[in-house]
């Protein structure tokens, strides 16, 4: 199906089933321990053995000798593989770091060897006794020291035909003349993705033809890299990822885990299971990129602003691509004048690569901190100041304009739920006993990605519509929202539909990543039940533009056959996708947020303390309320996370993360959380699909986390542009009681 023309009125806009707050169906298999997750797919092919992987402990140079003679020797020891025994592994599309083979050592713990054994504490040990040799180099890792030459790059968003730097009109003269200017420069730190469940998969060869069990967001995507690092054809490599224990990005590419299961197996004969510890997953996978922001701002007295300048650096490893920190900045706010550009260092760290909200997570952690900065140099109420630089079209091109864009009403809804009016616009001056309170807000923005999509469906004749796509659940309510999407479409009740996902046999999906696979999963959806509405009207003998399926029957007129009559000359079976035409380029489509906090900060210790967090959301239809608010929610406390806590350690003498593990790389917990509210507003978007959704998954972090920073601001008169806000940033800074002052 074709998606060129706005949608008009559709089977979807009923609202039967979908929009409906339904709880998940895979609910019951998540809560009793039963939902299969890749390491535990022990069922799926016998005699599997473990295999342990084990990461260089230099960060750049090369590997001289292993040796693996005692591994070899210990008892239970299926195999031992090594880098050096095979040619480098090509890298596969959208990657940057080498995974296994070759010498050469590009990044601390990058994969070396590989032990398999019977037990996984045996595979554990034995790779303890491997002895290995390495000429170390010198390597890159202080981004700050290579930030000054870094070259400019175009934004991999625009493609890399694009400018390396966006303007609009003459910056650097508006700026110099406007009457009120600020710049700044904000800084973020590299973050880990810190899922629950570790990379992790099985892998078995029969017949010469692969099948992976694994944790993956992109099922097409880790069957292409494999099928291109171990040069077999498409179809001789199946991937199966029925659950994923989250993935904040971390999951979309290919990783060790998956490959070396691979060659483990197939040098053993054997199914071989391989899952990343902790810290290999932290310096092996992917992480959020560290950047340096310098935000100008320019803006007549009247706080309408002329100019915005957002530059930012990052750094990742040869053939990486940036965090897009400024990219949001072309279009987020008016302004005639503007300058957007990014800047990518060569570093020898793990590879830098998307996590949740790639760009404009940390864009407007800096964004939308310098929006507040300004605001309190103009006098004006931050939400105001907002609303009055609101636009509803394309600042470069402003025939294009935003298919559906509701921030205004997100901000007056916020400041009207949230008591706004109750903030004080005097930093510092607000006490509770020995804390000091403050309120801070953000406005958010991330862009809806539209993405081809396909599905199969099929009725039988037990009535049960049974639905078949690669598309993952990572968490996020997939199987539930496609259930209702097939509910809505052919009539029947939420019980009678079969929702299969996660399987390279089936047709490819949008996947899972970037907020855009609900949206375009369901696009699919709805496109191939459209064709098996189609199929049925016509075995029924209804003309298909006049039939409604309604509750198990196909209506036409005064004429009602149960739908189950269809089967009758057997099951019906058809597949289709949904394809975009160029309304993405006619409009600019994106979603929206208003972001509130309440901090309150001990004027002793410096200890924080969230006490609310809000969130007003814009984002087309929302398929489900339920498993929206919890996308939405958990993005929030990842903002809390980003906000305080999170940030991997950099060793720059040894280039390696040094807090590798959960016991030391922070994120929030239950007791870190406060209440939070989530509203969304009702504005379908036709632009956007046939089911008028948009992607809400990361709109609930964008923002969020400078929301915290400006509370904390409020709260305490002390401005802090390092995230995360730890303690040691502010703690001297802070505003003394009165008593204090007079002693």
């Amino acid at each position: 199906m074709k998606f060129a023309t706005a949608a008009g009125r559709n089977p979807v806009d009923r609202l039967r089933v979908v929009g409906k707050p339904l709880a998940r169906i895979d609910g019951p298999l998540k809560v009793s321990g039963t939902a299969p997750y890749a390491y535990e797919r022990h069922d799926v092919v016998p005699n599997q053995v473990y295999g342990y992987v084990l990461g260089a402990t230099i960060a750049k140079g090369r590997i001289k000798r292993i040796d693996t003679i005692a591994a070899k020797s210990a008892p239970g020891v299926v195999a031992v593989i090594t880098t050096l025994e095979y040619a480098p592994a090509a890298i596969p599309d959208r990657q940057a770091a080498h995974l296994f083979g070759g010498g050469e050592v590009a990044h601390y713990h990058q994969a070396i060897a590989l032990v398999v054994a019977e037990t996984f504490e045996t595979a554990r040990a034995a790779a303890h006794l491997i002895r290995v040799e390495y000429k170390a180099a010198p390597g890159r890792y202080d981004l700050a020291a290579e930030a000054p030459d870094a070259p400019l790059i175009p934004d991999p968003n625009e493609g890399e035909d694009a400018s390396p730097i966006a303007r609009i009109g003459d910056f650097d003269a508006v700026y110099a003349a406007a009457p009120v200017k600020l710049d700044e420069t904000y800084m973020t730190p590299d973050q880990s993705h810190a899922m629950m469940e570790p990379h992790s998969s099985i892998a078995a060869w029969k017949d010469g033809k692969l099948t992976v069990w694994t944790s993956s967001q992109m099922i097409n995507w880790a069957k292409a890299g494999l099928s291109k690092i171990l040069d077999l054809p498409e179809e001789d490599v199946r991937v199966n990822s029925l659950f994923i224990g989250g993935g904040f990005g971390g999951k979309l590419y290919l990783r060790a885990d998956a490959l070396l299961a691979a060659l483990g197996a197939r040098a053993t004969g054997r199914p071989v299971k391989v899952t990343l510890a902790r810290p290999l997953i932290i310096n092996n996978g992917t992480h959020r990129a560290a950047t340096i922001q310098r935000v100008r701002l320019g803006a007549s007295r009247d706080g309408r602003l002329t100019a915005i300048a957002h530059e930012s650096v990052s750094g990742n490893l040869p053939g990486g691509r940036p965090e897009a920190a400024s990219s949001q900045s072309r279009l987020f706010y008016a302004a005639g004048s503007r300058e957007v550009s990014m800047r990518l260092a060569a570093l020898d760290l793990p590879e830098a690569n998307d996590m949740r909200a790639p760009g404009e997570a940390p864009g407007l952690m800096a964004l939308e901190i310098a929006m507040d900065e300004m605001a309190e140099k103009l006098g004006l109420d931050p939400v105001e100041f907002r609303i009055l630089n609101d636009t509803q079209v394309d600042p470069a091109d402003p025939e294009r304009r935003f298919s559906e864009r509701h921030l205004v009403e997100c901000l007056r809804t916020g400041v009207e739920r949230f008591d706004w009016s109750r903030r004080s616009s005097s930093p510092g001056s607000v006490r509770d006993g020995k804390w000091l309170s403050g309120m801070g807000m953000a406005a958010g923005f991330r862009a809806n990605k539209l993405m081809p999509s396909k599905a199969r469906v099929r009725l039988g004749r037990d009535g049960v519509v049974s639905v078949e796509t690669d598309m993952t659940d990572i968490g996020t309510g997939s199987y539930t929202i496609i259930a209702q999407t097939v509910a809505e479409m052919i009539g029947v009740a939420i019980a009678s539909v079969h929702v299969a996902l996660g399987d390279s046999t089936y047709p490819q999906s949008a996947g899972s990543g970037g907020q855009w696979g609900a949206n375009n999963a369901t696009a699919g959806v709805y496109a191939a039940c459209m064709k098996l509405r189609k199929a049925v009207s016509a075995r029924l003998g209804f003309n298909a533009d006049d039939t409604e399926f309604v509750d198990g029957n196909v209506v036409s007129g005064n004429r009602s056959v149960p739908l189950i009559d269809a089967t009758k000359e057997g099951p019906l079976t058809e597949e289709d996708g949904i394809e975009y035409g160029d309304l993405e380029k006619k409009y600019v489509q994106g979603t929206f947020a208003a972001h509130f906090a309440e901090a309150a900060v001990n004027g002793f210790t410096g200890e924080v303390r969230i006490r609310r967090m809000l969130a007003v959301i814009d984002s087309g239809r929302v398929l489900n309320p339920m498993t929206a608010r919890s996308q939405v929610v958990g993005a929030m406390t990842m903002g809390v996370g980003a906000a305080l806590m999170e940030m991997l350690a950099v060793d720059k003498r040894y280039g390696r993360f040094i807090n590798h593990d959960l016991g030391f790389y922070e994120v929030p917990v239950h007791a870190d959380i406060p209440h939070q509210e989530v509203i969304f507003l009702d504005y379908p978007d036709a632009e956007s699909s046939p089911m008028k959704a948009k992607g809400i998954g990361e709109i609930g972090l964008c923002g969020a986390g400078a929301a915290i920073a400006n509370a904390i601001y409020n709260a305490t008169g002390v401005r802090v542009r390092d995230y995360p806000l730890t303690l040691d940033k502010f703690l001297e800074r802070l505003p003394q009681p009165e008593e204090a002052r007079r002693a």
